[in-house]
């Protein structure tokens, strides 16, 4: 017995630290809650989530996971398409997006937008997210504070599981 602790302990030990430094700062699965993502995403889908931002460029279109500036939710995670960079003007009108001015055609919505909102402008560390089911996802349009501080991203999606096979 004492041979058998003696091996295969310190394996395991090592194997639970470095699992659970991988999940923590490196990336991390994780499974969609809502249908706000859809037809992109849908309910139940597993995502892989990768956490090392600070290597990473987040661009217009990137699905990001993030804690929302919600009251009450502020610890759960959101799944949503980052629309607004800091610095960027946003506006909903006439059923689509603009962003500083520009007309952004987003072919992966299903429907037209039913509202309007803005004009807003980011501000800087912040972001803007929409889910891709726009009328009826709870995102920035609907919040009382629309950003998303830097600090509260939690990681970009790197590939939905569920579109794999």
């Amino acid at each position: 017995m004492k041979k058998f602790l003696k091996q295969w302990v310190p394996s395991i030990a090592i194997g639970i630290i470095l699992s659970l430094f991988i999940r923590t700062y490196v990336a991390e699965a994780m499974r969609v809650p809502t249908g706000s993502m859809i037809p992109t995403i849908q309910i139940n889908d597993r995502l892989v989530v990768e956490k090392m931002l600070w290597l990473t460029t987040l661009k217009h279109g990137d699905i990001v996971v993030f804690n929302p500036p919600v009251p009450g939710d502020e610890q759960k995670k959101y799944v949503k398409r980052l629309m607004g960079l800091p610095g960027d003007t946003i506006e909903i009108k006439d059923g689509a997006l603009y962003r500083n001015g520009d007309r952004i055609e987003e072919p992966y919505l299903q429907d037209k937008m039913d509202y309007t909102f803005g004009p807003v402008t980011v501000p800087a560390d912040h972001y803007f997210f929409l889910g891709d089911n726009r009328n009826t996802s709870y995102d920035a349009h609907l919040w009382s504070t629309p950003f998303v501080a830097k600090d509260k991203l939690i990681g970009k999606v790197l590939v939905d599981v569920n579109n794999l096979f």
